[in-house]
């Protein structure tokens, strides 16, 4: 009994023995595959249940990139500044106009010299040579008569003048008129010119100036230019007496002037350079005015003269193409202004008669405040 008990237990024990065996068998391969390589810490090769030697992958020592210099970002030029000032440009193509009307009217003025303004009416026949200065001028005058009624008034000279900007620099100016005086209505009595007042051929020079925000811009060109005039005058003369002589009239003027186009200079700095065309400027006069000559002595005399005069119908011929502001026409006003004049005759020897004369205009511009004067040596015969 005891024998059976002790092989029923052996037997139950090898039975639980062997089954613990197979339940754990399948459980540690498992583990085993789970797990794979165990590496030795010390060793590069790692030892694996099979044998064979796995590498360890090791760290690949990786060079560090040479970290190249990137160049310093080019610094884009600034813009260079925009100049302005291309209206003060166009504007200033107005005061080349307002030199043009001033130089048509001076020239006006010096003609007249040639025509005898600062003498009497009725006069003997003459001839005078004469200088001025102001504008300087140098040429002769005189009159003929003709018949009892009717004398040839006539003059040439050479002239210089500036005003406003403008300087003529070479200018031979011509001038001659008909008179034809009623003689034989007495003492006080109508008479009438006509007449013309020719410079066919002037060096000029012009200046313009503008503003920009870099500074001023003045500019000086030079071309050529021509000037005619045409009038009609009528009057009154009256003989108050043996030594005085007293006239008023009512002139009529038609003034041109022809100036060759032409280019601003070269210069350092003109942004908004000008190209002015060949034009022809113009203008109507209408001049009321007076005169008296006087004996004021034996052997001196005097004359003073003046009138106010009005324009009307005046033109600029300018047509100017300016950068930045493309076609620019300037428009020319109407004005009026007083024209006066005066002489001093010293008798030296019989027909013998030095002057001291002076013309000028007083007003606003462009014709403005000016003064000619100069001498004269006059015969009378």
């Amino acid at each position: 009994m005891r024998r059976a008990l002790r092989s029923l237990i052996l037997s139950a024990a090898l039975t639980a023995m062997v089954s613990a065996l197979l339940l754990l068998a399948p459980t540690s391969q498992a583990t085993a595959a789970s797990t794979g390589c165990f590496s030795d810490t010390t060793s590069v090769v790692a030892t694996c249940p099979t044998g064979t030697p796995t590498p360890t992958p090791t760290s690949t020592p990786t060079s560090t990139p040479t970290s190249t210099p990137t160049p310093a970002p080019q610094a884009s030029p600034s813009p260079s500044p925009t100049p302005t000032g291309a209206d003060s440009s166009g504007g200033s193509v107005g005061g080349l106009a307002n030199q043009r009307f001033n130089q048509m009217i001076t020239n006006q003025m010096l003609g007249s010299v040639l025509l005898g303004v600062n003498e009497q009416i009725n006069c003997s026949d003459c001839v005078s040579a004469f200088g001025s200065a102001g504008s300087f001028s140098a040429g002769v005058h005189g009159r003929k008569q003709l018949t009892n009624n009717l004398s040839l008034l006539a003059g040439i000279a050479y002239t210089q003048y500036s005003e406003n900007g403008y300087h003529v620099t070479s200018a031979p100016i011509g001038a001659f008129a008909l008179r034809y005086d009623f003689t034989e209505w007495g003492s006080s009595r109508p008479f009438f010119d006509i007449g013309t007042i020719l410079t066919p051929w002037e060096k000029v020079r012009y200046s313009r100036a503008y503003m920009t925000n870099f500074g001023p811009v003045a500019l000086t060109s030079s071309t050529n230019s021509s000037n005619y005039a045409v009038f009609g005058r009528a009057g009154w003369i009256s003989r108050l007496s043996p030594r005085d002589e007293l006239a008023a009239s009512i002139e009529i003027w038609q003034l041109w002037q022809r100036v060759a186009g032409y280019t601003d200079p070269a210069a350092a700095f003109n942004p908004f350079d000008a190209t002015i065309a060949t034009g022809t400027d113009r203008t109507s006069l209408v001049k009321l005015g007076g005169q008296w000559t006087h004996l004021i002595a034996p052997s001196v005399e005097g004359n003073i003269n003046g009138g106010w005069v009005q324009s009307f119908a005046t033109h600029s011929g300018i047509v100017a193409t300016v950068t930045g502001d493309g076609l620019v026409v300037p428009t020319m006003g109407n004005q009026g202004w007083f024209e006066y004049g005066g002489r001093l005759g010293f008798r030296l020897a019989k027909g013998w008669v030095a002057d001291l004369f002076v013309n000028g205009t007083l007003g606003p511009q462009p014709v403005g405040n000016t003064i000619h004067g100069g001498v004269g040596l006059r015969i009378n015969y």
